[in-house]
């Protein structure tokens, strides 16, 4: 009986069809169930998919994009125009529209930004094939000439991209960033903010991260009061009113073991036979606690911080003694607190030495009112040469603020990509259509039908630009033409602006590391999909 359920689960399954008049029965492996498609159905479901995944995102692309409320079966809803976050909760089940969200995924993790331009430009590329496959081009033509025209469209790309990166660029790269997100609403002081975060942590000598930036919610004001803390910000309760505030320059002690008794692992009994004898045991314990208080005091540091627990005689003899003592901290806080003061996490009072310790400017417990009761939140200020910087952000505890922050990350992503490569272009599609109009020039020397899937590839390219005047209820036809003819007359830096018309391009910046990861990610994808010459399907569908 095993024997026969392995064979039905694990070996092809053949089954004897009636004679085709040759002698001989047609064997078939799969199940009945399976469909198989070939020929041009297979380019039909593909395209068909990639055109559907650009439709979702089309409407949210650029300054003037709408968003989408996302609602799901547990009864959270999220309001976005991000396009990783719309794909990320997107159900998909086409095989196709997997390959777009690992696209999706591959974007965001390696830019942080561009992922609805990216799956713009890739479902463009897959609808040009589309009507190439139909006319009777080999798909490996498509991508032999679509390997090709990435290559030609990376080299404009250095020619158009701009080394010279200075304050005001980046600023430009995190406005741009922002730019038709509710996060816009913070204008310049906010992209001036964002910068000034990334700044402090490349100056400390850290690796320029965005995730060396926290991000936490303050509860209340809007988001034109979101300030910068150059050090950490932890939600903490203090349950004595005498808990010191530190408001000079001090030395930090970051612990990981406990101020307290230890324990033991196993349960004794002691059996105690005369009253000196509990007395000794209490004056046991007294002298281990002394010794704690008196290694903290001969530390030299006024904040100690320790992720285990405190004995509250440590505690009330630290608050007497002038010390900050913060007890029951996170994993992630205490790391946060010894990568802002540079301090050494250490695991026993005995290892204190004073290159362990770190340093603050200050650190003050403030206390403020909500509705849902009181909050103490610990703002510890390290100054300039903090490690990690703390964005407080303004907003209530709604979607509203979860969309303020996601637009953040995004510009600080964009940033560091800067930083990291220094490099930027101009928006509104002027590259888009320079790089469009040098492919067309290049296929007029090309033979065959190759030359065909290079025209194909420039007009995916004017996609980028067409999509910002749609969205901005202008025409695409006219557009694309006036854009054309601007760029003929050598005014590169002509393109889409925000109100849909033709102009000149000024404080609109892309970091170039960002649309180059895109265009060759959208073209490997569309690559790969190409090559599929069958589409077997075990649901039958």
């Amino acid at each position: 009986m095993r024997r026969r359920l392995l064979e039905e689960r694990l070996l092809p399954r053949f089954m004897a069809q009636q004679d085709d008049g040759s002698g001989r029965a047609p064997v078939v492996i799969v199940r009945p169930t399976t469909s198989v498609t070939s020929g041009v159905a297979v380019t039909q479901k593909l395209v068909g998919a990639a055109v559907a995944f650009g439709d979702i995102l089309r409407r949210t692309f650029g300054p003037n994009g709408l968003d989408k409320m996302m609602y799901k079966t547990n009864g959270e809803n999220a309001i976005t125009n991000d396009g990783a976050k719309i794909v990320a909760d997107l159900l998909v089940k086409h095989p196709a529209a997997k390959a777009f969200v690992q696209l999706a995924e591959s974007q965001e993790n390696a830019c942080g930004d561009g992922v609805t331009g990216c799956l713009l430009f890739a479902s463009e590329l897959m609808k040009e094939a589309g009507r190439l496959l139909e006319r009777g081009v080999h798909p490996l033509a498509l991508v032999e000439a679509y390997q090709q025209s990435v290559i030609d469209t990376l080299e404009i790309l250095d020619e158009y991209s701009t080394n010279n990166i200075d304050q005001q660029s980046l600023q430009s790269v995190a406005r741009t960033s922002m730019v038709g997100k509710s996060a816009e609403a913070g204008g310049d002081a906010l992209a001036q903010l964002l910068v000034e975060a990334m700044m402090t942590v490349k100056e400390s000598g850290r690796q320029v991260r965005a995730e060396n930036v926290r991000m936490v919610k303050r509860g209340f004001d809007s988001i034109h009061e979101t300030r910068l803390v150059k050090g950490v910000i932890l939600d903490k309760k203090f349950d004595s009113e005498r808990t010191p505030k530190i408001s000079q320059h001090s030395r930090v002690l970051a612990l990981t073991c406990p101020l307290t008794i230890q324990k033991t692992k196993r349960d004794a009994e002691i059996e105690i036979e005369r009253p000196e004898q509990m007395v000794a045991f209490l004056d046991a314990e007294e002298k281990l606690i002394r010794e704690k208080i008196d290694a903290l005091a001969t530390s030299g540091a006024r904040t100690v911080f320790t992720s285990k627990e405190v004995d509250d005689r440590i505690q009330h003899a630290c608050n007497d003694n002038d010390i900050l003592l913060v007890g029951m901290l996170e994993d992630d806080g205490i790391e946060d607190i010894a990568a802002a003061t540079g301090a050494q996490l250490i695991n026993h009072l005995d290892d204190i030495d004073e290159g362990n310790l770190g340093s603050l400017s200050s650190a003050l417990v403030h206390v403020s009112e909500h509705e849902d009761g009181r909050r103490t939140r610990l703002i510890v200020e390290v100054g300039e040469a903090s490690g990690l910087v703390t964005l407080d952000v303004g907003g209530g505890q709604g979607a509203a603020v979860e969309e303020y922050i996601r637009a953040m990350y995004d510009a600080l992503r964009s940033i560091e990509c800067v930083l990291e490569n220094p490099a930027a272009i101009l928006g509104g599609g002027s590259f888009h259509v320079a790089a469009a109009l040098h492919l067309r020039e290049r296929a007029e020397s090309v033979s065959g039908r190759q030359r065909l899937a290079i025209e194909g590839f420039a007009r995916a390219l004017e996609t980028i630009p067409s999509t910002l005047a749609l969205n901005a209820g202008e025409d695409q036809i006219d557009t694309l033409l006036q854009l054309r003819a601007a760029h003929r007359n050598r005014s590169r830096q002509f393109g889409v602006c925000k109100d849909g018309r033709i102009g000149e391009i000024q404080n609109v910046l892309l970091s170039s590391y960002t649309v180059s990861h895109a265009l060759q990610a959208a073209v490997e994808t569309a690559c790969g999909l190409l090559r599929v010459d069958q589409v077997i399907s075990s649901r039958g569908d």
